[in-house]
C-alpha cells in the first residue's frame, strides 16, 4: 500500500494504475505511428515524469523536445493568459508531433499552444494528456490520447504540483483544499 502524503485528501490513481495506463497509451501511440518518426513535445514542468514513462512505453524511436508554457503562476486556477517561457529547440516543419501534457483543464493553454505549433507546419499534430478534466473546459479542444478523466478537483503527484511541491508523489491524488486556499 502506498504511503499517502498528509496534504493529500485521497489517491485518485495509484502508481500501478498509472503504469498500466501509460503502457496502454504507449501501445496505442506506437500502433498509430508505426514506421514514422515521432517527436514528443513535453509541456514543462508537469509532464516530465509522464513523458519519460510514455516515451519508454511507445517502443518506437522518438525524438523529445520541451516547451514551458505558463498560465497558472502559483495559483490553483488558470489565469487565462498564456505565455511561452521556453520554446522548442528544433524546427517541427514536416514532422509528426505529439504534444504530451499532464492535464487538460480549461483548454486555454493547449488551445493556444496547438495554434502556435500548427503555424510551424508539422506533418501532423496530436495531443496526449495524462488527465482530462472535461467539466472545466472553456475551449473546444480534445486530446487524441487520454489517460484518465478526472473530476473538478486540484490534483498533485506524478509530476503535477502545487507551488512546486508534491511532483515526486508516485500517485495522482486530490490535494486538501485548505492547502491551496490559504491566504
Amino acid at each position: 500500500m502506498e504511503q499517502i502524503h498528509e496534504d493529500v485528501e485521497r489517491v485518485l490513481f495509484s502508481e500501478a494504475q498509472l503504469k498500466a495506463r501509460v503502457e496502454e497509451l504507449g501501445a496505442a501511440i506506437a500502433a498509430d505511428y508505426a514506421g514514422r518518426a515521432l517527436l514528443l513535445v513535453g509541456i514543462l514542468k508537469g509532464s516530465f515524469i509522464f513523458l519519460a514513462d510514455l516515451c519508454r512505453a511507445i517502443r518506437l524511436p522518438c525524438a523529445v523536445d520541451f516547451m514551458a508554457v505558463s498560465s497558472y503562476g502559483s495559483g490553483s486556477r488558470s489565469s487565462g493568459r498564456v505565455n511561452i517561457t521556453k520554446d522548442l529547440s528544433q524546427d517541427i516543419a514536416g514532422k509528426d508531433v505529439l504534444i504530451v501534457e499532464d492535464i487538460l483543464d480549461s483548454g486555454n493553454t493547449l488551445f493556444y499552444l496547438t495554434q502556435v505549433l500548427r503555424m510551424r507546419g508539422p506533418a501532423s499534430l496530436r495531443v496526449c494528456t495524462l488527465l482530462d478534466k472535461p467539466e472545466r473546459r472553456e475551449k473546444d479542444i480534445r486530446a487524441d490520447y487520454r489517460g484518465f478523466p478526472i473530476p473538478d478537483a486540484f490534483v498533485v503527484g506524478y509530476g503535477l504540483d502545487y507551488a512546486e511541491r508534491y511532483r515526486s508523489l508516485p500517485y495522482v491524488g486530490i490535494l486538501k483544499s485548505e492547502i491551496y486556499s490559504r491566504p
